[in-house]
């Protein structure tokens, strides 16, 4: 006697997805509810308006830090933690109200922020960067 095969059509294996788009959307909702963010700072420049002119005959802070890294306030060599004791210096001797840094187009950002940070001891100066 011969065996007879017997086809079955519809014995397809399926998978149901809704158990796993629930753990997918669970786990979405962890991540986001779990996540920290972050508020970088950042320094604040006050970009003066193109029709605007300075007509006042006060005088003017003026550093330079050059490709090297040396720094000059008012055209004379100072070393940075000196910076804060020149500036005194100046406001007792001139009234002025605006310092101006002028980097060197090669010069290392943390040279300038460590420049700025030293102006920024100053409260009432204003503080412009050059280009």
């Amino acid at each position: 006697m011969a065996r007879k095969r017997v086809k079955y059509e519809n014995d397809k294996a399926d998978v149901d997805m809704t158990p796993m788009l629930d753990i997918v959307f669970i786990l979405l909702i962890f991540f986001i509810v779990t996540t920290s963010f972050v508020k970088e700072e950042g320094i604040l420049v006050n970009r003066p308006k193109a029709n605007q002119s300075n007509n006042n005959d006060n005088p003017v802070i003026m550093i330079k830090i050059d490709e090297t890294g040396n720094v000059s306030f008012n055209n004379q060599l100072v070393d940075i933690e000196r910076l804060p004791a020149r500036i005194e210096n100046f406001l007792a001797n001139h009234e002025t109200s605006s310092a101006v840094v002028l980097p060197h187009f090669d010069t290392d950002y943390d040279k300038v922020v460590r420049v700025l940070d030293q102006i920024k001891l100053f409260e009432h100066l204003t503080i412009s960067i050059a280009k």
